[in-house]
């Protein structure tokens, strides 16, 4: 028999999620199967897959000690990388990392360790703040992701606590993201909220939009206010801030192509071979503000409520573009 005892950063997860963590050579149809024929118990009880797990806890395991085999945490990673991350806020739960533009937020099949999170973990690592030898669950983890091609803010997390409470609290819509974007031309109104529907091809990894509800769609909200604007013509680009009120796959890129104004640099929903001559490398789109408006009380999280935070305007690699035509006011 062995015994796993919940810790903190194990708790306030299911029962089945913490043992396909936990016990990573055990298949997931038989973890179902010894929890239904009690070879595998929660306080010497039999408990459903679903029950939630609380500090302090132990889980009871009658089965072969072959399960429990896994290789042992490599931690070699951690001292070959040198962690590069552009720290905008941190505190004992979070941090909000700057992600440049070229960066993988994880791992794809040519590797992981030059990836955010490989380098988030490496930082916390050296500073003696994650341990995933001490870890049966749970590793510093990232709460909203960006494409690799557009940069921004990304919202991590130190425990598992932290995860779960950021993570809760962005699917309420309480974490408000704002992006600063080049466009082609001049939006004719200077601000608006666009409404609209998208849908999504996953085999095309594209998606369409419509002006009226379609089968298939969903609704979008996207609202934008101009910054500036240069140039005249079929030549004028003009710098917006975007506000999402809803968050769906390639949103931004794909609601304002379809309005008339596509992204500077993207080839998706726009033909970006003359904006790489005006030194377009990535699309123009980057996740600069972070706000967080909490209405839930007695988290773990609730002091950020009210907060806000912000990349300036040179940090944005395109925004440089716009200078003299009176950004930033």
């Amino acid at each position: 028999m062995r015994i796993l005892k919940i810790e903190k950063n194990d708790a306030g997860q299911r029962l089945d999620k913490f043992l396909s963590k936990a016990v990573k050579g055990l298949p997931q149809s038989l973890m179902y199967k010894f929890l239904r024929t009690k070879k595998i118990k929660l306080n010497r009880k039999r408990a459903e897959p679903k029950t939630m797990l609380c500090e302090g806890d132990e889980v009871q395991l009658f089965i072969r000690d072959e399960f429990f085999d896994s290789p042992e945490a490599d931690t070699s990673a951690y001292m070959r990388i040198e962690p590069k991350l552009d720290i905008v806020y941190e505190d004992e739960n979070i941090l909000l990392l700057n992600k440049r533009p070229g960066v993988l937020v994880h791992e794809d099949d040519e590797g992981k360790d030059n990836t955010l999170v490989m380098h988030l973990q490496a930082y916390l690592y050296r500073k003696g703040e994650y341990s995933p030898e001490d870890e049966q669950s749970f590793a510093p983890a990232l709460c909203n992701r960006i494409d690799r091609n557009t940069g921004g803010i990304v919202i991590a997390a130190k425990n598992a606590a932290a995860l779960r409470d950021m993570n809760e609290r962005i699917r309420l819509g309480e974490v408000k993201k704002f992006y600063l974007c080049a466009v082609h031309g001049i939006p004719e109104k200077r601000a608006a909220v666009l409404h609209a529907y998208l849908r999504k091809d996953s085999a095309t990894n594209t998606v369409t939009v419509s002006d009226r509800k379609r089968d298939g769609y969903k609704e979008i909200i996207t609202g934008y206010r101009t910054l500036a604007s240069v140039g005249r013509g079929d030549g004028a680009r003009s710098l917006v801030e975007i506000e999402l009120f809803t968050g769906r796959t390639h949103q931004i890129r794909a609601h304002m192509a379809h309005v008339g104004h596509p992204l500077c640099g993207e080839g998706k929903y726009s033909v970006n071979r003359e904006d790489k001559k005006l030194g377009y490398k990535w699309q123009a789109l980057y996740s600069y503000r972070v706000g967080f408006a909490f209405e839930k009380k007695g988290e773990v999280l609730d002091y950020l409520s009210g907060r806000e935070y912000a990349l300036s305007y040179d940090d944005v690699w395109f925004c440089s573009d716009f200078e003299g035509a009176g950004y930033g006011k």
